[in-house]
């Protein structure tokens, strides 16, 4: 009978201690099952070594995700970003990759949404004045739109992988406005507009991942530190005729340098 007794409370005992050490600490960011979604900054556009299996979503192995993946090994790791993405190409797309076993999301998105790359064409092509007056439209779209499309997004991901530690990345600022005047190109006016449209687009992404309980990733200072256009150690492509798609995009140093720290920072322990 006391034999009984003592093996019911051992047995009590262990059961309890399983339902606390199991929930007293998340899960490992290496036990993580990560899933990478978004746009080209997400893909690696810019960074090179693309896999021939991305096509044309331009999938690196210098990207941020596939550098953390290397290096942390999470059990299990894919990327869906792909460049051009969209909110609604991510809905459509990518989400089919999250599951309830999801533990670890990163992405990038909301640049395409105001016609980001059409904007810094137009800047490079028709001048200051068009710069400026299509620089001003897509903060507009981006304080007015962008939100709503963000919302309905972010609660997709949620509603896919509902215990998943979702990191939003930023975008940098372009340039280094204290080195305009010897560097060529833009004028100072555009560049200067350019950078107030990524703090507005970046404002915007921000607020909505606080929304949604998500974390955001800065990686504007880590750019800012001797590293944006007209800088000599610079981590983006400047205009590039020859490669417009990696026009404005950061480089694998701007991967490693920029984006993995700031994702590493914030990924979980």
């Amino acid at each position: 009978m006391r034999r009984s007794r003592l093996l019911l409370l051992l047995t009590t005992l262990a059961a309890t201690l399983t339902v606390i050490l199991g929930t007293a600490a998340p899960a490992s960011a290496a036990g993580a099952g990560y899933v990478a979604l978004g746009d080209s900054y997400s893909s690696g556009v810019g960074a090179g070594s693309y896999t021939a299996s991305s096509g044309s979503c331009d999938r690196s192995t210098n990207a941020f995700s596939q550098l953390w993946a290397n290096t942390h090994a999470p059990a299990s790791y894919r990327s869906v970003a792909c460049s051009g993405a969209k909110t609604t190409d991510v809905s459509a797309n990518q989400l089919s990759a999250l599951s309830s076993s999801t533990t670890l999301i990163s992405i990038t998105i909301g640049g395409n949404d105001v016609n980001f790359a059409g904007v810094m064409q137009d800047c490079n092509l028709y001048g200051t004045t068009t710069c400026v007056n299509e620089i001003n439209a897509a903060e507009n779209k981006a304080r007015t739109q962008l939100p709503g499309w963000l919302d309905t997004l972010y609660n997709q991901i949620r509603a896919k992988s509902p215990s998943a530690r979702v990191v939003v990345a930023s975008y940098p600022r372009f340039y280094d406005l204290s080195a305009s005047w010897y560097c060529p190109g833009l004028s100072t006016t555009s560049r200067t507009k350019i950078n107030e449209g990524a703090d507005v687009l970046d404002g915007v992404i921000q607020s909505a991942a606080g929304r949604h309980g998500f974390v955001f990733a800065d990686v504007r200072s880590r750019f800012a530190s001797g590293h944006e256009i007209c800088d000599s150690g610079s981590w983006l492509h400047s205009i590039d005729w020859t490669d417009i798609t990696s026009s404005y995009h950061p480089t694998a140093s701007g991967q490693s340098g920029g984006y993995l720290p700031a994702f590493t920072a914030v990924a979980g322990p």
